[in-house]
């Protein structure tokens, strides 16, 4: 069955994008994109978004280095999340940790992911 691609963003313009690790499927960010994001990643094959803090977009890891490059970009069934499957150069999050879920919730204390 072949639908249309028809990306229903939310009130403010965005989709959630998760960002998974192509080969080991380990999941490394979540992250937002706009329409402008969205063709940027489409266009260049690299992971672009759209920064909620700076108000603009954003190439992942235009000052790092760390960026990640396409695999493939799945589309959920609402079409208001899209998985990214991306090969990373480098660390994902900001912190230097190669994914963005590092720590365990344990009550009300977080705890450094052993596994």
């Amino acid at each position: 069955m072949h639908a249309q691609f028809k990306p229903k963003y939310d009130q403010q313009g965005l989709l959630t994008a998760v960002v998974i690790d192509a080969a080991s499927k380990a999941v490394l960010m979540v992250a937002f994109m706009d329409a402008e994001a969205l063709a940027a990643t489409r266009a260049t094959g690299f992971a672009h978004f759209h920064s909620r803090s700076r108000g603009r977009l954003w190439k992942k890891g235009e000052s790092s280095g760390n960026v990640l490059r396409i695999q493939r970009i799945l589309v959920d069934c609402d079409q208001d999340t899209l998985l990214l499957e991306c090969v990373p150069a480098g660390p994902a999050c900001h912190t230097g940790a190669q994914s963005c879920f590092f720590s365990e919730l344990d009550g009300e204390v977080l705890h450094p992911v052993t596994t």
